[in-house]
């Protein structure tokens, strides 16, 4: 189950409260659910609980209460829970991750692509916020091609997408960092912040940028040895012999992947695409921690089993991510580094 299939069963478990008056409030149009800020409390959680108590005149844990016996049974959720003062916390049924692992591979270069709403943030009005002080220029040009295939199709229409190539602010970028570099440190600060261009790009971990690229090669890397070792990935089970401590790092990383969409979307809709950014490290990161604990491919002579097709396929599935990020933002996603 991803959270947008999630959004929508609790969704639909609002709107039978209603039709049943268990609960009177208008139907929101949409229900966030996103990853709880602790671990341990479930895969996913919800405040829609806390939103409709006004409405309806109860208290949020009472709301929370009806709409948790609704909810309770449904495909792919294996158990709901009320924290707090009214918060949903949802804990996914065997299947969820090689659902989302499906899902980003049968959607391949689409996951992630979503059309945005209106604009909102510094963007008000139909493109990115205007910058001042040093690159500003080049930083307006970039942001507005990443907003451009965003599906923010009015900033073409405001402003040309063209780099200039003589000595420019983005030629003398260019040729202090290189392309990828230059495009990166355009990119990753929020609107309000100014760029920080480092003296000369590094090609290390220490590198944020780097280390994007670095975890994407690594997923490929993955894919093309199990195909030497004669296997594919399969999405399935990634836990057979984990350990409970090896769990915490794996929802981090599948929260990564399942909440990309959300997050491009919304980078789309507040013209932020240092949202992506940030969403890019931080699945970089939980890629590289978990590669670490669930070594994907067999070891010595052990032969493949499903668990090693399914962290395969959870590696091509991160790839893909990582891929469709970094091409969204103009940045190369290198099959080696």
């Amino acid at each position: 189950m991803t959270p947008a299939e999630l959004s929508r069963t609790v969704l639909r478990s609002v709107r039978g409260a209603v039709e049943e008056r268990e609960l009177s409030v208008p139907v929101p149009a949409r229900i966030v659910v996103q990853p709880p800020p602790r671990p341990g409390c479930g895969d996913y959680a919800s405040n829609v609980a806390l939103q409709l108590a006004k409405q309806a005149g109860r208290p949020a844990r009472e709301v929370a209460e009806i709409l948790r016996r609704r909810l309770v049974g449904s495909a792919g959720i294996a158990r709901v829970e009320i924290a707090g003062p009214g918060f949903l916390n949802f804990t996914l049924g065997d299947g969820a991750s090689a659902g989302l692992v499906g899902e980003v591979l049968a959607r391949g270069e689409r996951y992630g692509q979503a059309p945005a709403s209106g604009a909102e943030g510094p963007g008000r009005g139909g493109g990115p916020a205007r910058y001042a002080g040093e690159w500003a220029e080049a930083r307006e040009t970039v942001v507005g091609e990443v907003l451009a295939r965003l599906g923010r199709d009015e900033v073409r229409a405001e402003r040309p997408l063209t780099l200039d190539t003589g000595d420019g602010e983005w030629a003398r970028l260019v040729a202090r960092l290189g392309g990828d570099e230059a495009r990166w440190v355009l990119l990753k600060p929020a609107a309000h912040d100014p760029v920080r261009a480092p003296e000369r790009p590094v090609q290390h971990a220490d590198n944020p940028r780097f280390r994007v690229q670095y975890a994407h090669a690594r997923t490929r890397a993955m894919v093309r040895n199990a195909g030497e070792l004669g296997f594919v990935g399969e999405p399935g089970d990634v836990t057979a012999d984990a350990a409970d401590g090896d769990a915490r790092g794996l929802q981090t990383l599948e929260s990564a992947l399942a909440t990309y969409p959300t997050v491009t979307a919304t980078a789309a809709r507040r013209c932020a695409p240092d949202r992506v950014v940030r969403h890019l490290e931080a699945t970089a990161d939980a890629y590289l921690r978990w590669q670490e604990e669930f070594w994907p491919l067999p070891v010595g002579e052990q032969k493949p089993l499903a668990v090693h097709r399914a962290r395969v396929a959870l590696a091509e599935a991160t790839g893909t991510v990582l891929g469709n990020g970094l091409r969204l933002l103009g940045i190369s996603a290198p099959e080696h580094v």
